[in-house]
């Protein structure tokens, strides 16, 4: 693995995450973000998206802890969550889910979808997580 995504995992040590280990993180408390590449050879969003991540961490300094789903776990992920479109970025507050943005998006509707999953106002919790639970 090369590129922005390799830098997420092998020089930012971003976890990646499968498992008991992934399991954990979402239900951990405060703000956890899982980043839900896709194929970088077949998708040319996920390096984009894996360039972007590390700038919205800085964007809200302390405000959300990433995380990378490992490969071999993307489809049971996007099952559990019912997030379908790669890449995505999943946010949880204490173990609930409370929004995705998917693909690659202008850098102020990230900031302003971010501030809105932070605040607890955003649409796409109510339309990806429909109960607000972590399914398990």
């Amino acid at each position: 693995m090369t590129g922005p995504l390799h830098r997420l995992i092998n020089e930012l040590d971003y976890p990646c995450l499968a498992g008991e280990e992934l399991a954990a993180f979402v239900t951990g408390s405060g703000t956890r973000v899982l980043f839900l590449s896709g194929d970088p050879a077949t998708n040319l969003e996920t390096n984009d998206v894996a360039a972007i991540l590390p700038e919205l961490v800085k964007a809200f300094p302390g405000r959300f802890k990433p995380a990378v789903v490992d490969r071999a776990e993307e489809d049971a992920t996007r099952e559990r969550f019912q997030v379908w479109p790669v890449p995505s970025l999943l946010f949880f507050q204490d173990g609930r889910m409370t929004g995705v943005i998917s693909k690659v998006r202008d850098w102020d509707d990230y900031l302003g979808e971010i501030h809105a999953i932070l605040q607890g106002t955003s649409a796409s919790a109510n339309i990806i997580a429909r109960d607000g639970s972590v399914r398990t």
